[in-house]
């Protein structure tokens, strides 16, 4: 099966992305089963890669190789996994990490974390979920795990003709694990915690408010199941305040803080950040610390400005409550933000708020989610703190 693309296409396809869009195709040789492996030949005839194929999605092609003589056999999805797990224990991750991030892989749409010997996986297009029992088969034979888990309940699959699904993989397990990360333990439930129960990609990030908050009074907000905040407690905070809309995150929070002996230090509570963080800003509240880690404002271009509307406002409000010489955490995930807008962003909350800050560190995602330049999918988490005036 042939998918000849047209003369002009997008540079991005030559420069190596995978993505081949239905716009750039010029024709389709035979009739290709949904899903299932083409050739691809750029406008002139020469070779462009292999790749799985659905005409039902925008993105028809989804390019694996850019070599001829490779062949798409459970063998070579095998190999893959091993060079994934050569890399992240290259950069020290032995124990969690995201095993396979997708584009930056080489694996498009494919995500495998690691939580020690239990695995999650996530196949969001039609083409790498027809691989999953090769996949399967590849982290038994690499890894000998204790569990795999489906988390596909993800409506990005609808687009493809995917049903939402989740379930075992593997012999059924406890999906309630308990994971060590930096010192600390948490609880993680791999069936009902967001994504894939857990967010590893802040992992090295949190190392990074080490020493800024010894001694200090911390406030948290959007804490999820507290791991920040945590981290803050264990790092010698004086006290810490965690707040999260969803009451089951904060009851989960409070386990972990007590799984780690820190919940004299570390409390978690209920509350609307939005609105709780603008009262206390009236009320003249302060605290050493303010961290703030909100869910992705936005997945589409269309609502690009409201996103930035809200990222400023809740930094705004963060920045009010930080004492002066105090110090604002705070991240975004939202890929179509940008990091220059990003930042540009938090320099309007500032001026907002007729506070100077100072850059003290600025970060991405922790480094078992390569970014690869040119990708901007791969490159969404931004992770800054700046002391505040």
């Amino acid at each position: 099966m042939k998918v000849h693309l047209r003369k002009k296409i997008a540079n991005r396809v030559a420069s190596g992305h995978p993505w081949i869009f239905a716009n750039e195709v010029d024709k389709v040789e035979g009739t290709p089963e949904p899903g299932a492996i083409v050739d691809v030949f750029y406008g002139d005839g020469k070779f462009c890669g292999k790749g799985y194929y659905n005409q039902q999605s925008q993105i028809m092609v989804r390019l694996l190789t850019r070599e001829k003589n490779v062949e798409i056999n459970d063998e070579f999805f095998l190999n893959k996994i091993r060079q994934c797990w050569d890399y992240r224990q290259k950069l020290g991750y032995s124990e969690n990490c995201r095993l396979v991030f997708g584009e930056a892989d080489g694996l498009p749409q494919l995500i495998i974390d690691k939580f020690n010997d239990y695995f999650v996986i996530q196949t969001l297009a039609l083409g790498i979920d027809l691989w999953k029992p090769a996949l399967v088969k590849a982290l038994e034979t690499v890894f000998k795990p204790k569990g795999i888990y489906e988390r596909n309940d993800v409506p990005v699959r609808e687009l493809e003709g995917l049903p939402q699904q989740k379930g075992f993989l593997s012999q059924p397990f406890d999906t309630k694990i308990v994971i060590n990360e930096n010192g600390l333990k948490f609880h993680v439930d791999l069936e009902n915690g967001q994504k894939t129960g857990y967010f590893l990609d802040q992992q090295d990030n949190r190392r990074a408010i080490q020493n800024i908050v010894k001694g200090a009074d911390v406030l948290g907000a959007f804490t999820y199941t507290g791991t920040f905040e945590i981290h803050a407690g264990f790092y010698g905070a004086k006290s810490v305040l965690g707040l999260d809309i969803s009451d089951n995150a904060v009851a989960q929070a409070n386990r972990n803080a007590a799984l780690n002996g820190l919940e004299d230090v570390v409390k978690f509570e209920s509350a609307n950040a939005f609105d709780v963080l603008k009262q206390w800003g009236k009320e003249g509240k302060k605290w050493d610390v303010v961290m703030l880690d909100p869910p992705a404002f936005t997945k589409s271009r269309a609502n690009i400005q409201k996103a930035i509307t809200g990222y400023k406002e809740i930094n705004l409000r963060g920045m009010k409550l930080v004492k002066p010489g105090g110090f604002l955490v705070t991240s975004s995930c939202t890929n179509l933000v940008q990091a220059k807008l990003f930042l540009e962003i938090i320099e309007m909350a500032a001026k907002d708020a007729r506070r100077p800050i100072r850059q003290v560190t600025f970060q991405a995602q922790s480094a078992d989610h390569p970014i690869v330049w040119g990708m901007e999918n791969t490159h969404y988490l931004k992770f800054l703190i700046v002391q505040v005036g």
